[in-house]
């Protein structure tokens, strides 16, 4: 069996994906590290908001950032993210 605590996280994991702006957010940022203030642009949001969901998403070790001087560029943590992405959008698609 899994341990509990795995499967509590797995959960938050799915549920943080389950929204549609975190899933733009991700797909953005699978092809190219971004600044808020560009996620913001491309997905026509406030740069309020698209912090809220980043800070979700980096709660969960989704995303990751590094800092360029006074600006903090965000990017997936790891390939299995984009993974995880990538096989929902193909079940998605395969329907």
């Amino acid at each position: 069996m899994i341990e509990e605590q795995k499967i509590k996280l797995l959960s938050e994991i799915f549920k943080a994906l389950s929204d549609p702006t975190r899933l733009k957010i991700i797909y953005v940022l699978s092809k190219s590290p971004l600044c808020v203030c560009d996620i913001a642009q491309l997905l026509d949001m406030t740069q309020s908001a698209i912090s809220h969901h980043l800070r979700m998403l980096r709660n969960l070790n989704l995303v990751k950032f590094r800092k360029e001087g006074k600006m903090v560029i965000y990017s997936l943590d790891d390939h299995h993210v984009l993974e995880l992405f990538s096989q929902g959008l193909d079940h998605v698609n395969h329907q």
